[in-house]
């Protein structure tokens, strides 16, 4: 599983996935038709796959544009191993992607958090020191 499974960032900010799971294998996919499943990136972002890491290894990204970024784990997307990226403030706190593809496995759409979660979770300008 991957943590925190939702998350808000700035514009511009990189991501790094380690994969502290000593016995298996993950990838971090975004959901983009360059890698066989739908759109649920901004239209002009950029997609990506880590391809398989073993434990130990690390990905990084830079999410350079803002929006709404759902992504995937390929051996384990059946089982809802999914996350969410919120890059910048959205301008709605409507969900960004209909989940009735059939190409998506109900445990995944199960599993997105909801983006009013996410911002909710963000620390105010106080919190963050």
């Amino acid at each position: 599983m991957y943590r925190p499974i939702g998350i808000l960032i700035k514009r511009g900010q990189a991501v790094r996935y380690i994969n502290r799971d000593t016995a298996n294998v993950l990838t971090i996919t975004a959901y983009h038709p360059a890698n066989r499943r739908p759109l649920r990136l901004p239209v002009q972002a950029k997609p990506w796959n880590s391809d398989y890491l073993m434990p130990g290894e690390s990905f990084g990204w830079v999410f350079d544009l803002p929006g709404v970024y759902d992504y995937f784990c390929i051996p384990h997307e059946h089982a809802g191993m999914v996350g969410r990226i919120v890059v910048g403030q959205p301008s709605s706190l409507t969900e960004p992607y209909l989940d009735t593809n059939p190409l998506l496995p109900q445990a995944a759409v199960a599993s997105f958090p909801p983006l009013a979660e996410i911002l909710a979770s963000a620390p105010t300008p106080s919190e963050k020191g």
